[in-house]
Protein backbone atom coordinates (compact mmCIF):
# COMPACT_ATOMS: atom_id res chain seq x y z
CA UNK A 1 0.00 0.00 0.00
CA UNK A 2 1.35 3.42 -1.02
CA UNK A 3 0.93 6.14 1.59
CA UNK A 4 -0.12 9.62 0.52
CA UNK A 5 2.22 12.54 1.06
CA UNK A 6 1.50 14.40 4.32
CA UNK A 7 -0.27 17.72 3.73
CA UNK A 8 1.85 19.54 6.34
CA UNK A 9 5.18 19.31 8.14
CA UNK A 10 6.07 17.37 11.25
CA UNK A 11 6.25 19.84 14.13
CA UNK A 12 6.49 19.99 17.88
CA UNK A 13 3.71 20.91 20.27
CA UNK A 14 5.02 21.11 23.80
CA UNK A 15 6.54 17.76 24.69
CA UNK A 16 5.12 15.82 21.74
CA UNK A 17 5.50 15.54 17.99
CA UNK A 18 2.65 16.10 15.58
CA UNK A 19 2.76 14.29 12.26
CA UNK A 20 1.93 15.76 8.86
CA UNK A 21 -1.78 15.48 9.56
CA UNK A 22 -1.50 17.24 12.92
CA UNK A 23 -1.89 14.03 14.95
CA UNK A 24 0.27 13.25 18.00
CA UNK A 25 2.91 10.67 17.15
CA UNK A 26 5.62 8.84 19.02
CA UNK A 27 8.23 8.14 16.34
CA UNK A 28 9.97 4.76 16.34
CA UNK A 29 12.47 3.51 13.81
CA UNK A 30 16.11 2.88 12.97
CA UNK A 31 19.23 4.71 11.90
CA UNK A 32 20.38 3.70 8.42
CA UNK A 33 23.99 3.83 9.54
CA UNK A 34 26.93 2.80 7.39
CA UNK A 35 25.23 3.88 4.17
CA UNK A 36 25.71 7.55 3.22
CA UNK A 37 28.23 7.74 6.04
CA UNK A 38 30.12 4.46 5.91
CA UNK A 39 31.49 3.01 9.14
CA UNK A 40 34.19 0.40 9.53
CA UNK A 41 32.34 -2.10 11.71
CA UNK A 42 29.20 -1.92 9.56
CA UNK A 43 30.65 -2.78 6.15
CA UNK A 44 33.87 -4.40 7.30
CA UNK A 45 36.64 -2.06 6.19
CA UNK A 46 39.25 -0.50 8.47
CA UNK A 47 39.96 3.07 9.65
CA UNK A 48 37.79 5.92 8.30
CA UNK A 49 35.70 6.16 5.15
CA UNK A 50 37.65 8.69 3.10
CA UNK A 51 40.94 6.85 3.70
CA UNK A 52 39.34 3.52 2.76
CA UNK A 53 37.81 4.93 -0.42
CA UNK A 54 41.15 6.40 -1.46
CA UNK A 55 42.92 3.06 -0.93
CA UNK A 56 40.27 1.13 -2.90
CA UNK A 57 40.52 3.69 -5.71
CA UNK A 58 44.29 3.15 -5.69
CA UNK A 59 43.70 -0.53 -6.45
CA UNK A 60 40.69 -0.39 -8.79
CA UNK A 61 41.23 3.01 -10.35
CA UNK A 62 38.95 5.95 -9.67
CA UNK A 63 36.24 5.07 -12.20
CA UNK A 64 35.83 1.42 -11.19
CA UNK A 65 35.93 2.34 -7.50
CA UNK A 66 33.18 4.92 -8.03
CA UNK A 67 31.17 2.32 -9.92
CA UNK A 68 31.54 -0.19 -7.07
CA UNK A 69 30.59 2.27 -4.35
CA UNK A 70 27.59 3.54 -6.31
CA UNK A 71 26.42 -0.04 -6.75
CA UNK A 72 26.86 -0.64 -3.01
CA UNK A 73 24.89 2.49 -2.11
CA UNK A 74 22.13 1.47 -4.47
CA UNK A 75 21.90 -1.99 -2.95
CA UNK A 76 22.17 -1.00 0.72
CA UNK A 77 18.85 0.85 1.04
CA UNK A 78 15.93 0.74 -1.36
CA UNK A 79 12.28 -0.12 -1.86
CA UNK A 80 12.49 -3.57 -0.25
CA UNK A 81 14.13 -2.12 2.88
CA UNK A 82 11.49 0.58 3.23
CA UNK A 83 8.71 -1.94 2.68
CA UNK A 84 10.15 -4.17 5.41
CA UNK A 85 10.48 -1.34 7.92
CA UNK A 86 7.00 -0.10 7.14
CA UNK A 87 5.60 -3.58 7.69
CA UNK A 88 7.03 -3.50 11.22
CA UNK A 89 5.12 -0.33 12.05
CA UNK A 90 8.21 1.88 12.03
CA UNK A 91 7.46 5.49 11.31
CA UNK A 92 10.89 7.09 10.90
CA UNK A 93 14.44 6.54 9.75
CA UNK A 94 17.44 8.65 10.63
CA UNK A 95 19.86 8.90 7.71
CA UNK A 96 23.49 9.66 8.64
CA UNK A 97 25.21 11.60 5.85
CA UNK A 98 28.89 12.34 5.22
CA UNK A 99 29.40 15.90 3.99
CA UNK A 100 31.54 14.51 1.16
CA UNK A 101 28.36 13.46 -0.64
CA UNK A 102 27.39 17.13 -0.75
CA UNK A 103 30.62 18.95 -1.48
CA UNK A 104 34.27 18.18 -2.24
CA UNK A 105 37.28 19.27 -0.22
CA UNK A 106 38.83 20.21 -3.55
CA UNK A 107 35.99 22.65 -4.29
CA UNK A 108 34.45 23.82 -1.00
CA UNK A 109 31.19 25.78 -0.99
CA UNK A 110 30.16 24.19 -4.29
CA UNK A 111 27.37 21.67 -3.94
CA UNK A 112 27.95 18.58 -6.06
CA UNK A 113 25.45 17.90 -8.87
CA UNK A 114 24.89 14.40 -7.44
CA UNK A 115 24.54 15.64 -3.85
CA UNK A 116 20.94 14.58 -3.24
CA UNK A 117 20.47 11.59 -5.53
CA UNK A 118 20.59 8.86 -2.89
CA UNK A 119 18.89 10.95 -0.20
CA UNK A 120 16.04 11.82 -2.56
CA UNK A 121 15.56 8.17 -3.43
CA UNK A 122 15.58 7.02 0.21
CA UNK A 123 13.16 9.72 1.36
CA UNK A 124 10.80 8.96 -1.51
CA UNK A 125 10.72 5.17 -1.12
CA UNK A 126 10.43 5.45 2.65
CA UNK A 127 7.52 7.86 2.36
CA UNK A 128 5.67 5.44 0.11
CA UNK A 129 5.66 3.06 3.06
CA UNK A 130 4.61 5.62 5.64
CA UNK A 131 8.09 6.34 6.97
CA UNK A 132 9.42 9.84 7.65
CA UNK A 133 13.13 10.68 7.35
CA UNK A 134 15.53 12.68 9.51
CA UNK A 135 18.54 14.05 7.64
CA UNK A 136 21.51 13.68 9.98
CA UNK A 137 24.79 15.39 9.04
CA UNK A 138 26.99 12.76 10.64
CA UNK A 139 30.41 13.80 9.36
CA UNK A 140 31.15 17.53 9.06
CA UNK A 141 34.07 19.35 7.42
CA UNK A 142 37.02 19.22 9.80
CA UNK A 143 35.24 16.58 11.94
CA UNK A 144 33.05 17.56 14.88
CA UNK A 145 34.29 14.77 17.15
CA UNK A 146 37.31 12.56 17.76
CA UNK A 147 36.34 9.27 16.16
CA UNK A 148 35.94 7.35 12.91
CA UNK A 149 32.22 8.05 12.50
CA UNK A 150 32.90 11.71 11.72
CA UNK A 151 35.30 10.43 9.02
CA UNK A 152 38.15 11.64 11.20
CA UNK A 153 41.58 10.38 10.11
CA UNK A 154 43.10 11.79 13.33
CA UNK A 155 41.86 11.92 16.92
CA UNK A 156 41.26 15.68 16.96
CA UNK A 157 38.03 17.49 15.93
CA UNK A 158 39.27 20.43 13.87
CA UNK A 159 35.84 21.90 13.14
CA UNK A 160 35.86 23.92 16.34
CA UNK A 161 39.16 25.73 15.68
CA UNK A 162 38.70 26.68 12.02
CA UNK A 163 36.15 29.24 10.78
CA UNK A 164 36.63 27.85 7.26
CA UNK A 165 35.12 24.51 8.26
CA UNK A 166 32.30 26.21 10.14
CA UNK A 167 31.48 28.37 7.12
CA UNK A 168 31.24 25.22 5.01
CA UNK A 169 28.81 23.65 7.49
CA UNK A 170 26.55 26.69 7.15
CA UNK A 171 26.75 26.49 3.34
CA UNK A 172 25.92 22.78 3.32
CA UNK A 173 22.87 23.24 5.53
CA UNK A 174 21.66 26.13 3.43
CA UNK A 175 21.77 23.80 0.41
CA UNK A 176 19.94 21.02 2.28
CA UNK A 177 17.25 23.42 3.49
CA UNK A 178 16.76 24.84 0.01
CA UNK A 179 16.43 21.38 -1.51
CA UNK A 180 14.02 19.91 1.06
CA UNK A 181 12.07 22.94 2.27
CA UNK A 182 8.86 21.71 0.61
CA UNK A 183 9.23 17.98 1.34
CA UNK A 184 6.80 16.91 4.06
CA UNK A 185 8.24 13.38 4.31
CA UNK A 186 11.34 14.96 5.86
CA UNK A 187 10.62 14.99 9.59
CA UNK A 188 13.57 17.16 10.50
CA UNK A 189 17.14 18.31 10.13
CA UNK A 190 19.69 16.88 12.60
CA UNK A 191 22.31 19.63 12.30
CA UNK A 192 25.30 17.65 13.56
CA UNK A 193 25.83 14.22 15.02
CA UNK A 194 27.54 13.89 18.40
CA UNK A 195 29.48 17.16 18.60
CA UNK A 196 32.44 17.11 20.98
CA UNK A 197 33.68 20.62 21.73
CA UNK A 198 36.05 20.41 24.68
CA UNK A 199 35.98 24.17 25.27
CA UNK A 200 32.16 24.21 25.32
CA UNK A 201 32.56 27.68 23.83
CA UNK A 202 32.19 27.05 20.08
CA UNK A 203 29.37 24.52 19.81
CA UNK A 204 26.54 26.78 21.03
CA UNK A 205 27.35 29.74 18.76
CA UNK A 206 27.82 27.43 15.76
CA UNK A 207 24.47 25.79 16.43
CA UNK A 208 22.82 29.21 16.60
CA UNK A 209 24.46 30.29 13.36
CA UNK A 210 23.46 27.16 11.44
CA UNK A 211 19.94 27.22 12.89
CA UNK A 212 19.38 30.82 11.79
CA UNK A 213 20.79 30.09 8.33
CA UNK A 214 18.36 27.17 7.93
CA UNK A 215 15.41 29.16 9.28
CA UNK A 216 16.06 31.98 6.79
CA UNK A 217 15.36 29.46 4.01
CA UNK A 218 13.04 26.95 5.65
CA UNK A 219 10.83 28.18 8.50
CA UNK A 220 8.84 24.94 8.74
CA UNK A 221 10.93 21.84 9.30
CA UNK A 222 11.71 20.65 12.81
CA UNK A 223 15.38 21.00 13.76
CA UNK A 224 17.13 18.45 15.96
CA UNK A 225 20.15 19.47 18.04
CA UNK A 226 22.41 16.79 19.52
CA UNK A 227 23.94 17.59 22.88
CA UNK A 228 27.66 18.24 23.26
CA UNK A 229 30.04 15.42 24.24
CA UNK A 230 28.44 12.85 21.97
CA UNK A 231 24.84 13.94 22.51
CA UNK A 232 24.86 13.75 26.31
CA UNK A 233 25.30 17.37 27.55
CA UNK A 234 22.95 20.29 26.94
CA UNK A 235 24.34 23.01 29.18
CA UNK A 236 25.25 25.22 26.21
CA UNK A 237 21.54 25.95 25.66
CA UNK A 238 19.51 28.56 27.50
CA UNK A 239 16.49 27.69 29.64
CA UNK A 240 14.21 28.98 26.88
CA UNK A 241 14.03 26.34 24.09
CA UNK A 242 14.14 27.43 20.47
CA UNK A 243 10.90 27.14 18.48
CA UNK A 244 10.15 23.82 16.80
CA UNK A 245 13.45 22.36 18.03
CA UNK A 246 14.13 18.95 19.55
CA UNK A 247 17.17 18.37 21.78
CA UNK A 248 18.25 14.89 20.76
CA UNK A 249 20.17 12.62 23.12
CA UNK A 250 22.06 9.37 22.60
CA UNK A 251 21.55 6.76 25.25
CA UNK A 252 24.18 4.04 25.12
CA UNK A 253 24.73 1.97 28.26
CA UNK A 254 28.30 0.79 28.89
CA UNK A 255 27.19 -2.76 29.73
CA UNK A 256 25.96 -3.10 26.15
CA UNK A 257 29.17 -1.98 24.45
CA UNK A 258 32.40 -3.74 23.52
CA UNK A 259 33.88 -3.79 27.01
CA UNK A 260 30.54 -4.48 28.64
CA UNK A 261 30.34 -6.95 31.50
CA UNK A 262 27.34 -8.81 32.83
CA UNK A 263 23.98 -7.05 33.00
CA UNK A 264 23.19 -6.61 35.78
CA UNK A 265 26.81 -6.62 36.88
CA UNK A 266 30.08 -4.74 36.69
CA UNK A 267 31.57 -2.97 33.69
CA UNK A 268 34.94 -1.29 34.24
CA UNK A 269 34.30 -1.20 37.98
CA UNK A 270 30.79 0.28 37.82
CA UNK A 271 27.72 -1.75 38.75
CA UNK A 272 25.17 -1.41 35.95
CA UNK A 273 21.56 -2.55 36.18
CA UNK A 274 18.14 -1.25 35.17
CA UNK A 275 18.31 1.44 37.86
CA UNK A 276 21.66 2.66 36.49
CA UNK A 277 20.30 2.73 32.92
CA UNK A 278 17.33 4.74 34.16
CA UNK A 279 19.55 7.20 36.00
CA UNK A 280 21.67 7.76 32.89
CA UNK A 281 18.59 8.31 30.75
CA UNK A 282 17.14 10.80 33.23
CA UNK A 283 20.44 12.65 33.34
CA UNK A 284 20.71 12.84 29.55
CA UNK A 285 17.05 13.78 29.05
CA UNK A 286 16.93 16.35 31.86
CA UNK A 287 17.08 19.37 29.54
CA UNK A 288 14.27 18.12 27.30
CA UNK A 289 12.09 17.23 30.28
CA UNK A 290 12.77 20.52 32.05
CA UNK A 291 11.98 22.62 28.96
CA UNK A 292 8.91 20.58 28.00
CA UNK A 293 10.22 19.63 24.57
CA UNK A 294 9.89 16.21 22.89
CA UNK A 295 12.34 13.56 24.09
CA UNK A 296 14.14 12.04 21.12
CA UNK A 297 16.72 9.29 21.56
CA UNK A 298 18.58 9.45 18.28
CA UNK A 299 20.81 6.45 19.01
CA UNK A 300 20.77 3.58 21.49
CA UNK A 301 20.88 -0.24 21.67
CA UNK A 302 23.46 -2.84 22.68
CA UNK A 303 26.06 -4.64 20.59
CA UNK A 304 25.74 -8.41 20.19
CA UNK A 305 28.59 -10.89 20.48
CA UNK A 306 27.45 -14.30 19.25
CA UNK A 307 27.81 -15.64 22.80
CA UNK A 308 24.25 -16.54 23.82
CA UNK A 309 24.90 -16.00 27.52
CA UNK A 310 26.10 -12.46 26.86
CA UNK A 311 23.52 -11.72 24.18
CA UNK A 312 20.66 -12.74 26.48
CA UNK A 313 21.82 -10.03 28.88
CA UNK A 314 22.08 -7.55 26.03
CA UNK A 315 18.49 -8.33 25.04
CA UNK A 316 17.42 -7.67 28.62
CA UNK A 317 19.19 -4.32 28.54
CA UNK A 318 17.35 -3.43 25.34
CA UNK A 319 14.03 -4.50 26.89
CA UNK A 320 14.71 -2.29 29.91
CA UNK A 321 15.50 0.69 27.68
CA UNK A 322 12.42 0.23 25.51
CA UNK A 323 10.22 0.01 28.59
CA UNK A 324 11.77 3.22 29.90
CA UNK A 325 11.07 4.96 26.60
CA UNK A 326 7.43 3.90 26.70
CA UNK A 327 7.14 5.27 30.23
CA UNK A 328 8.47 8.69 29.21
CA UNK A 329 6.80 8.82 25.76
CA UNK A 330 10.19 8.87 24.04
CA UNK A 331 10.59 8.82 20.28
CA UNK A 332 13.57 6.76 19.16
CA UNK A 333 15.72 5.54 16.31
CA UNK A 334 17.68 2.43 17.15
CA UNK A 335 21.31 2.10 16.09
CA UNK A 336 21.29 0.51 13.51
CA UNK A 337 19.59 -1.03 10.48
CA UNK A 338 22.02 -3.18 8.47
CA UNK A 339 25.53 -4.55 9.01
CA UNK A 340 27.70 -7.66 9.02
CA UNK A 341 26.10 -9.06 12.16
CA UNK A 342 27.28 -6.99 15.10
CA UNK A 343 24.24 -4.82 15.77
CA UNK A 344 21.97 -4.65 12.75
CA UNK A 345 18.29 -5.45 12.46
CA UNK A 346 19.24 -6.89 9.06
CA UNK A 347 22.58 -8.58 8.40
CA UNK A 348 24.68 -9.76 5.48
CA UNK A 349 24.94 -13.56 5.85
CA UNK A 350 28.23 -15.53 5.99
CA UNK A 351 27.55 -17.27 2.66
CA UNK A 352 27.32 -13.95 0.76
CA UNK A 353 30.00 -13.00 -1.75
CA UNK A 354 31.05 -10.10 0.45
CA UNK A 355 31.42 -12.13 3.64
CA UNK A 356 33.26 -14.93 1.84
CA UNK A 357 35.71 -12.36 0.49
CA UNK A 358 36.22 -10.29 3.65
CA UNK A 359 35.47 -12.41 6.73
CA UNK A 360 39.13 -13.40 7.22
CA UNK A 361 40.09 -9.74 6.99
CA UNK A 362 37.41 -8.81 9.54
CA UNK A 363 38.78 -11.51 11.87
CA UNK A 364 42.25 -9.96 11.65
CA UNK A 365 40.77 -6.54 12.26
CA UNK A 366 38.98 -7.86 15.35
CA UNK A 367 42.16 -9.51 16.65
CA UNK A 368 43.90 -6.12 16.41
CA UNK A 369 40.92 -4.33 18.03
CA UNK A 370 41.15 -1.97 15.06
CA UNK A 371 37.47 -0.99 15.30
CA UNK A 372 36.44 0.90 18.39
CA UNK A 373 32.78 -0.14 18.16
CA UNK A 374 32.19 -3.60 19.55
CA UNK A 375 35.77 -4.47 20.49
CA UNK A 376 37.27 -4.67 23.97
CA UNK A 377 39.87 -2.09 22.77
CA UNK A 378 42.80 -4.40 23.66
CA UNK A 379 42.75 -7.11 20.99
CA UNK A 380 43.43 -10.80 20.80
CA UNK A 381 46.38 -13.17 20.55
CA UNK A 382 49.67 -11.42 19.92
CA UNK A 383 48.09 -7.99 20.27
CA UNK A 384 46.69 -7.81 23.77
CA UNK A 385 50.12 -7.84 25.50
CA UNK A 386 51.18 -4.85 23.39
CA UNK A 387 47.97 -2.93 24.04
CA UNK A 388 48.08 -3.68 27.75
CA UNK A 389 51.75 -2.68 27.97
CA UNK A 390 51.12 0.70 26.30
CA UNK A 391 48.05 1.32 28.45
CA UNK A 392 50.05 0.46 31.59
CA UNK A 393 52.92 2.71 30.51
CA UNK A 394 50.61 5.66 29.97
CA UNK A 395 48.89 5.09 33.31
CA UNK A 396 52.22 4.82 35.11
CA UNK A 397 53.89 7.82 33.49
CA UNK A 398 50.82 10.07 33.33
CA UNK A 399 48.58 9.06 36.25
CA UNK A 400 46.64 12.34 36.27
CA UNK A 401 46.04 12.54 32.51
CA UNK A 402 42.30 12.58 31.79
CA UNK A 403 41.91 13.69 28.16
CA UNK A 404 38.55 14.71 26.74
CA UNK A 405 36.13 13.14 25.93
CA UNK A 406 36.44 9.68 27.54
CA UNK A 407 39.75 9.64 29.39
CA UNK A 408 43.13 7.97 29.08
CA UNK A 409 42.10 4.44 28.12
CA UNK A 410 39.91 5.54 25.20
CA UNK A 411 42.47 8.02 23.88
CA UNK A 412 45.33 5.50 23.98
CA UNK A 413 43.20 2.80 22.33
CA UNK A 414 42.05 5.28 19.68
CA UNK A 415 45.60 6.29 18.76
CA UNK A 416 47.13 2.82 19.04
CA UNK A 417 44.47 0.40 17.82
CA UNK A 418 42.04 2.56 15.86
CA UNK A 419 44.63 4.67 14.02
CA UNK A 420 48.11 3.09 14.12
CA UNK A 421 46.84 -0.46 13.59
CA UNK A 422 43.75 0.40 11.54
CA UNK A 423 45.26 2.64 8.89
CA UNK A 424 47.63 0.00 7.43
CA UNK A 425 44.67 -2.38 7.48
CA UNK A 426 42.95 -0.06 5.02
CA UNK A 427 45.62 -1.10 2.51
CA UNK A 428 44.97 -4.78 3.28
CA UNK A 429 41.26 -4.25 2.72
CA UNK A 430 41.85 -2.52 -0.61
CA UNK A 431 44.16 -5.31 -1.82
CA UNK A 432 41.27 -7.75 -1.58
CA UNK A 433 39.69 -5.89 -4.52
CA UNK A 434 42.68 -6.45 -6.78
CA UNK A 435 42.00 -8.56 -9.84
CA UNK A 436 38.23 -8.68 -9.43
CA UNK A 437 36.03 -8.40 -12.50
CA UNK A 438 33.08 -6.02 -12.72
CA UNK A 439 30.72 -8.95 -12.19
CA UNK A 440 32.59 -9.94 -9.03
CA UNK A 441 32.49 -6.37 -7.75
CA UNK A 442 28.76 -6.26 -8.41
CA UNK A 443 28.29 -9.47 -6.40
CA UNK A 444 30.14 -7.92 -3.47
CA UNK A 445 27.97 -4.80 -3.56
CA UNK A 446 24.75 -6.72 -4.07
CA UNK A 447 25.42 -8.75 -0.93
CA UNK A 448 23.94 -5.78 0.96
CA UNK A 449 20.62 -5.86 -0.90
CA UNK A 450 17.66 -6.74 1.31
CA UNK A 451 16.81 -9.88 -0.64
CA UNK A 452 20.28 -11.28 0.07
CA UNK A 453 20.24 -10.44 3.79
CA UNK A 454 18.74 -12.06 6.86
CA UNK A 455 16.59 -10.49 9.56
CA UNK A 456 17.58 -10.71 13.22
CA UNK A 457 14.27 -12.11 14.44
CA UNK A 458 14.86 -11.50 18.14
CA UNK A 459 15.83 -7.87 17.55
CA UNK A 460 12.90 -7.40 15.18
CA UNK A 461 10.50 -8.75 17.76
CA UNK A 462 11.91 -6.56 20.53
CA UNK A 463 11.77 -3.37 18.45
CA UNK A 464 8.21 -4.10 17.33
CA UNK A 465 7.19 -4.77 20.93
CA UNK A 466 8.78 -1.46 21.91
CA UNK A 467 6.45 0.55 19.68
CA UNK A 468 2.99 1.82 20.44
CA UNK A 469 0.39 -0.83 19.65
CA UNK A 470 -1.64 1.64 17.62
CA UNK A 471 1.35 2.43 15.40
CA UNK A 472 1.82 -1.24 14.49
CA UNK A 473 -1.90 -1.63 13.81
CA UNK A 474 -1.95 1.49 11.66
CA UNK A 475 0.97 0.22 9.59
CA UNK A 476 -0.70 -3.14 9.09
CA UNK A 477 -3.92 -1.49 7.89
CA UNK A 478 -2.28 1.30 5.86
CA UNK A 479 -3.65 4.03 8.13
CA UNK A 480 -0.34 5.54 9.28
Amino acid sequence: MVHERPPAFVRTEGSRFLDGWGRPIRFTGVCVGGWLNMENFITGYAANESLMRARVAGVLGADRADRFFERLLGAFYGEADAEFLGSLGMTIIRIPVNYRHLESDADPFTILPTAFEHLDRAIEVSGRHGIYSIIDLHALPGSQNHHWHSDNATHEPHLWQHPHFQDRVVSIWQAIAEHYKDNTWVAGYNLMNEPADETRAAVGPLYRRVFEAVRAIDPDHTVLLDGNTYSTEFDMFDDEPWPNVVYSLHDYVAAGLGRGGDYPGYTDGTYIDAAYAREKFLQRSEYARRTGTPIMVGEFAPIYTGDERVDAMRRQLLADQLELYREFDVSWTSWMYKDLGRQGLVTVPPESAYRRRFDDFVAKKNRLAADQWGSDRLGGEGVRPVSEAVQALMEREFPNWRPYPWGRFDTVATVLNNLLFAQPLADDYAELFRGLSDDELDALADSFAFEHCVVSESLRDQLVAGQDAQAVTAAATGQA
